[in-house]
């Protein structure tokens, strides 16, 4: 059935796999970056967009990361980020997403010597103070960095189990994915499961079905983030279709980052027809120049 942007918009909708450094408002970056005096690159609206790839093609996944260093560069301080996290949180209240989690790390927002709890508070505030005001309701899951040490992701879980039940509900690994396995974090998602916490990891995506296999059978994940290159190992694609473990797939990132050549080679379709669970999710709402209502039109 082919779906309407209009219809797309108005519908109750969840996302589930959104990073809160990839969804800048554009307009918000050119006014941080003002108040903080940090120099960007560019000059106009028009040129950073250029520069980020907003709905570009990318080389790959690792291209596709180059312009979080932009994002970051003004989220470094409290106000900074309450601020972004506020108005990711207004941007998708106002396409009519019901549950929205966010995504981030804090390790990536200690430039200017912020403690990794006031980073946590900062986000938690900017949610509480949307969810006030919009009919929307948020979690937070906190990732660690594939290609950072597998310590600091050991010092993120623990963070994320110091927040348990105060607003973040999960744990994620994320970050460039080739050469940097997950089994070299699994100390980190033991100790997620350990405390009783939900855990998703970024798997699939710029590496093939074995980074799948780590995610599930080394950290025990309970969600598959993109998942796009399951459906090159049957054995492991029957296994998560037995175990009812959801994929969130993201469309326009996908073929962003060549994770998927072109929309008609995309998995997506291939994964429902099978039964598998799947979801849809933006990604990035800024790099990936896309909506909600965008993902579910397509």
């Amino acid at each position: 059935m082919s779906v309407s942007l209009e219809f797309a918009k108005q519908i109750p909708k969840t996302d589930l796999h959104v990073h809160l450094d990839g969804s800048l408002r554009i307009d918000t970056i050119f006014e941080l970056a003002e108040l903080q005096k940090t120099k960007l690159p560019v000059n106009s609206e028009t040129e950073l967009r250029e520069l980020l790839g907003a709905g570009k093609q990318f080389k790959s996944l690792t291209d596709y990361l180059k312009g979080f260093e932009i994002t970051l560069s003004v989220m470094q301080d409290y106000d900074a980020i309450k601020r972004c996290a506020f108005e990711l949180v207004e941007d998708s209240a106002r396409e009519n997403i019901k549950y929205l989690e966010l995504r981030y790390s804090p390790i990536l927002h200690q430039e200017k010597g912020l403690a990794l709890t006031d980073i946590v508070d900062a986000v938690i505030e900017g949610l509480y103070e949307a969810e006030m005001k919009y009919d929307i309701r948020t979690g937070i899951i906190i990732c660690g960095i594939r290609n950072i040490n597998p310590q600091s992701s050991l010092v993120l879980a623990e963070l994320t189990a110091q927040y348990k039940d105060k607003g973040v509900i999960a744990f994620d690994l994320a970050g460039a994915e080739e050469n940097y396995p997950a089994k070299d974090h699994k100390a980190a998602f033991d100790l997620i499961l350990k405390q009783n916490l939900n855990c998703t990891l970024h798997a699939g995506e710029a590496f093939g079905p074995d980074s799948i296999h780590q995610a599930l059978h080394y950290c025990g994940a309970h969600r598959i983030g993109h998942g796009t290159r399951l459906k090159e190992d049957t054995d492991l694609l029957n296994y998560v279709n037995d175990h009812r473990i959801p994929l969130e797939i993201c469309l326009t990132s996908n073929i962003q980052t060549k994770a998927a050549e072109s929309w008609e080679m995309h998995p997506f379709r291939y994964y429902y027809d099978y039964g598998i669970r799947v979801t849809l999710n933006t990604d990035n709402r800024l790099i990936s120049n896309t909506t909600m209502s965008n993902e579910l039109y397509l």
